[in-house]
């Protein structure tokens, strides 16, 4: 399983976390084994959004052969988008999950609980989780 985490630079495990996954600078991608323990570790530079909007990093994740997002918030849009493309998007809260690696624990544990779309962000700082 590939997970993206939204992390600020460089990237990396050790890497915080970005606010938000439209804000970030780099996806960390962590490759886990059936067991959940971490196999690989990359960075993925954020595309410019351009002409195709918030939909351009969701392609580029799915082509990167991500199946799992973590994010602290996310907009409807690109919410929708990982569902169409078969991407689950996972919640951790930012302030007590502060980096790359402890979303892998978190996450490894079991203990991160999957977004519904109504936990969606209503576009500018309205983000409410």
């Amino acid at each position: 399983m590939r997970i993206a985490i939204p992390t600020n630079n460089p990237g990396g495990m050790e890497a915080s976390r970005s606010d938000h996954f439209g804000h970030c600078d780099v996806f960390t991608l962590v490759e886990v084994d059936p067991d959940n323990k971490v196999t690989s570790v990359e960075t993925l530079p954020v595309p410019d959004h351009g002409a195709g909007g918030c939909m351009i990093p969701v392609k580029t994740l799915k082509d990167a052969g991500v199946n799992a997002i973590v994010v602290g918030g996310i907009g409807a849009r690109p919410m929708q988008g990982f569902a169409e493309v078969g991407i689950e998007v996972y919640w951790a809260d930012r302030n007590s999950i502060p980096d790359a690696a402890a979303v892998m624990e978190k996450f490894s544990a079991g203990q991160l609980p999957k977004m519904n779309a109504d936990q969606v962000c209503g576009g500018g700082s309205n983000c409410h989780h």
